[in-house]
């Protein structure tokens, strides 16, 4: 059955006119703010009649604002998530131009911070596929271990054969996967981002292997290498299965081919020649030049750490877990199989697996952190990621889940593995483990490892310092820890029951509305957004309960014309849907905290403000209307979340000639957003109100009105 949210969602977008209607889609806090191709497609009636809907507000010939109150950014994902709406709105404007928009915690260089992303939103939506087939191959390591089947056997029975392909058809088409969302996230055509390392899987591609052209040469490490002359170009036909840096770097190619080729094709052929020429130009670059360069890239790895090793075992083994972390988001790790394999071959042993072995149980201490973290906060999502990575790590020896579901997303967790993987690392040179079997580095497979109790001891260094980083001083910032716990809250919030949702929505809706709904060039951005709003919520302490029939008077937060908030041109506030109490058109250019306070939410962009009076009075300033707009122009804010405040401290300062310049209004709402905790809201409208004057009296339920 739907839940509530999916099934409002989904009557909002069919009264709207559905996603075709719609041009762009983003939020503020409380409002979904639509741009729709034809606004007298929306039913506004209809969308009225929905019950989690608060209002409807048309704005112009286009715009539509549908109100939601505080949950706006859950009703925004589930929008998000219907057929043809993911990329509607600013996404679309955000591909057209070729700006990079991201959500999340930025960090002090935002290019690295986009990086992160890139890596973390390529494999993300990967994840489950990835994590399925990794307890796939769990099953079969433990089936090689109990000596069932062997699991690297080139031809197994029917069943196990079979079993083999229903993990090999995520490992092997990854490089499609990846072409696909790595190319989504930068903004180009999913796929034909996908189509590219697609061609390299062919069985036409394969098969040029056996042509009576092809020379077959060997490298440095014995593996064959395949080349054939095409258009009298000689192209190496490399192994692409399981690739990921290739396709990665195709879709970079193919975000910059793509906005040139837009830039130059008329609009109205483009859907036929763009992808024509990109798949046209971009195959033979991967085949000839970005693919090969990708492998070649981890081949000269190799060749680096198997010089290593010749100058000093001891280093290589603190190396190759230090390493290793950096290869294998890029899947540079590949080329390192073939050495371990000929090391095996020919000396008996392999010099790279046992250290490997530091960095997987590095990150598999890491992930166990968090997955203790992830059941004390009950935060149920990661709890299921770092379980099922957990496994798949600690029983199969398969890192992949653990890096693209943890790891990739928070950036502390690299502060936490890599001492982890440096103390197991030290451990393995000094014990100078080594592998005598092509194994995948699991729990179950120590004993491929010499000396087995020295590499257990490295491998236990490694977990146990990892895990303890984790656990003692967490896996995110403080920023990001804040928006996990806010969604966690936010979702528990949804359980209560519809009474207790009813009570807190003003209060919610409050702290909510001064998120800055300025124009966001990704979804992503706005929900970070969101989420932030969210966690002022989720942090503030208790409401402070009034005494029944206590009267409270609240002070003017702004110098001006107190007006009814009936006269504030905007029926949300209007008819105060939000709260009741007055506007203020503002003399002046500050705004002050009316009394002592909490300040529960205050956005970069300035235009809003929401506090919690000590007296349990909550309040939402917002100044002028639709200046979320101008993004943080001319405003100036002087407070952070969560900060106390005393009565008559600056909290913004704003530039009225700006807003004017703009064509917002400047009236001010003033309403006490938990207006639903009151007997009584009465605002006091006056043609000259200061810091001194009254503007609202709230009378406290008494016993019996309760």
């Amino acid at each position: 059955m739907a839940s509530k949210v999916a099934t409002a969602s989904q009557s909002i977008l069919d009264n709207v006119g559905g996603a075709d209607n719609i041009a762009s889609l983003t939020h503020c806090a409380t409002r979904l703010r639509f741009q729709l191709v034809d606004q007298s497609k929306a039913d506004q009636t209809a969308l009225d009649d929905i019950p989690e809907v608060l209002g409807v507000v048309p704005q112009g010939s286009t715009g539509l604002q549908v109100v939601m109150g505080g949950d706006v950014a859950n009703y925004y994902q589930e929008l998000i998530k219907l057929p043809g709406v993911d990329k509607s709105g600013e996404e679309k404007k955000a591909a057209s131009s070729g700006k990079k928009e991201y959500g999340g915690v930025r960090g002090r260089f935002g290019w690295v911070d986009y990086c992160f992303e890139f890596l973390s939103d390529t494999f993300r939506p990967i994840l489950w596929a990835l994590l399925g087939a990794s307890l796939i191959i769990t099953i079969l390591v433990l089936c090689d271990t109990a000596g069932i089947q062997d699991f690297r056997a080139e031809v197994q029975p029917p069943t196990f054969q079979f079993m083999h392909a229903m993990w090999r058809s995520v490992f092997y088409f990854l490089p499609i996967m990846v072409g696909a969302t790595a190319a989504r996230k930068l903004g180009a055509n999913e796929w034909v981002g996908a189509a590219i390392p697609a061609a390299l899987l062919t069985p036409e591609f394969l098969a040029m292997k056996e042509l009576p052209d092809t020379v077959v040469t060997q490298n440095s490490v014995g593996v064959d290498i395949y080349t054939v002359d095409v258009w009298g170009i000689p192209m190496v036909l490399n192994d692409y299965g399981g690739q990921v840096f290739p396709p990665m770097l195709a879709a970079i190619a193919l975000y910059w081919l793509e906005k040139g080729l837009k830039r130059i094709i008329p609009a109205a052929v483009q859907m036929v020649f763009v992808p024509f020429i990109c798949l046209l130009v971009l195959i033979p670059a991967t085949a000839f030049l970005l693919g090969p360069f990708g492998i070649g890239v981890g081949n000269g790895i190799s060749s680096a750490l198997e010089a290593i090793n010749n100058f000093s075992p001891f280093i290589l083994a603190i190396v190759i877990p230090l390493l290793y972390p950096f290869l294998v988001p890029l899947g540079l790790h590949w080329p390192l199989n073939a050495i371990m394999i000929q090391n095996i071959n020919t000396l008996g042993y392999d010099f790279i697996q046992g250290p490997m072995g530091a960095w997987n149980f590095a990150c598999f201490g890491v992930v166990a952190g968090v997955l203790v973290i992830s059941w004390r906060e009950k935060n149920r999502q990661m709890r299921q990621v770092s379980f099922g990575s957990l496994m798949a790590g600690l029983l199969g020896g398969i890192s992949e889940p653990s890096l693209y579901g943890v790891l990739l997303r928070f950036r502390k967790t690299y502060m936490r593995l890599l001492p982890g993987c440096f103390a197991g690392g030290v451990v393995m040179g000094l014990f100078s483990v080594k592998a005598y079997a092509f194994v995948f580095t699991s729990a179950l497979t120590t004993v491929a490892m010499k000396p087995t109790f020295g590499y257990i001891i490295g491998i236990t260094v490694a977990f146990v310092t990892s895990f303890l980083l984790v656990v003692f001083f967490d896996y995110r910032s403080a920023d990001e820890k804040a928006e996990v716990l806010a969604q966690i809250a936010a979702e528990e919030g949804k359980e209560d029951s519809d009474d207790a949702a009813g009570d807190d929505a003003p209060a919610a809706a409050a702290s909510a509305e001064v998120t800055s709904a300025a124009p966001v060039a990704a979804a992503a951005t706005a929900t970070a957004t969101a989420s932030a709003t969210a966690t002022a919520v989720a942090e503030a302490p208790a409401k402070t309960a009034l005494e029944p029939g206590a009267v409270t008077e609240l002070t003017a937060p702004l110098e001006g014309k107190a007006l009814p908030l009936l006269e504030v041109p905007d029926p949300i506030f209007a008819g105060g849907r939000l709260g009741d109490g007055v506007a203020i058109e503002p003399s002046n250019n500050t705004v002050v905290a009316p009394a002592d306070a909490k300040v529960l939410m205050v956005q970069k962009s300035g235009h809003a403000v929401a506090l919690r009076l000590d007296s349990g009075v909550e309040v939402l300033i917002h100044v002028g209307l639709d200046t979320v707009q101008l993004g943080g122009e001319g405003f100036d804010v002087h407070v952070t979340r969560n900060q106390k405040v005393t009565a008559g401290e600056p909290l913004i300062t704003f530039d009225p000639q700006v807003v004017k310049a703009a064509g917002y209004p400047l009236i001010t709402p003033v309403v006490v957003s938990n207006t639903k905790k009151f007997e009584k809201v009465e605002g006091h409208p006056a043609d000259q109100v200061t810091a001194d004057s009254v503007i609202i009296t709230t009378t406290a339920k008494s016993e019996k009105s309760d």
